[in-house]
């Protein structure tokens, strides 16, 4: 079974807690992006960040002296953004390291897939941005079915916590034997579960949590979750999406 989740736009560095374990497996793709980024004008970069000037100054000092191998952080905890805060992969557990690096799989614009100890360095680059390296007009063609392929497992059971920008990165390619489950946090409102982003981001970094915490091996273990007020609603549920109210 994998998990996948969105990446943060924020990042941090940090060096000494932890050693990563690898370098993410695309970094060819990955060096063709940064070559491909240096070559902009700021300008240029400014627009495919779509960000202020203290933002993309900020994120060009960071390409313009960027080293894919040195001073890297484990993926988990370079990513900074609510998801991860509320996953709070500094407090974890040995096994609950073990658990993640075997069945989380961060998706990256940059990157492709990270497994959480892989090592990276700070970018700024969304999967929705405008690419027109390698030929391409965007990062979902230059990335094909490669992050599928790469998240997929033996067990065919892939659980989606990504936000649709990436999620859409998988999506496309899934085979009718595929077991893919959407997780849904929502609260009810007449007919229909409004997500609101900032609560789906707490949750969904409070699953992955949970789910390390009891090394969960079955989907089925995931309705058991009752964190930050939610519960599992099974008539609202289906096999291919689990939608949890408060």
């Amino acid at each position: 079974m994998r998990i996948i989740i969105s990446p943060a736009k924020q990042m941090r560095v940090e060096t000494d807690l932890f050693a990563c374990s690898a370098l993410p497996v695309f970094m060819e793709k990955t060096e063709i992006l940064m070559q491909w980024i240096q070559s902009l004008s700021y300008a240029e970069q400014k627009k495919l960040w779509v960000c202020n000037d203290k933002i993309a100054r900020q994120n060009a000092e960071r390409f313009a002296h960027m080293d894919l191998r040195k001073n890297l952080t484990p993926a988990l905890l370079s990513y900074d953004g609510i998801q991860y805060t509320y996953m709070a992969p500094a407090v974890f557990e040995d096994g609950q390291y073990d658990y993640v690096q075997e069945n989380l799989r961060i998706l990256s614009g940059f990157y492709g897939v990270v497994k959480p100890m892989d090592g990276v360095v700070p970018y700024r680059l969304e999967m929705q941005a405008k690419v027109d390296a390698a030929g391409v007009k965007n990062l979902y063609d230059f990335w094909g079915d490669s992050l599928y392929r790469e998240v997929l497992d033996g067990s065919r059971t892939i659980i989606n916590l990504a936000s649709k920008e990436y999620s859409k990165c998988i999506e496309k390619y899934l085979q009718p034997d595929d077991n893919y489950i959407t997780c849904v946090f929502g609260e009810p409102e007449g007919d229909k579960v409004v997500q609101k982003g900032v609560y789906a981001k707490m949750a969904r970094g409070e699953m992955v949590r949970f789910m390390a915490g009891i090394h969960a091996e079955k989907p089925e273990q995931m309705k058991d979750f009752n964190w930050s007020g939610y519960q599992f609603d099974e008539s609202r549920s289906s096999d291919q999406e689990y939608v949890f109210i408060r």
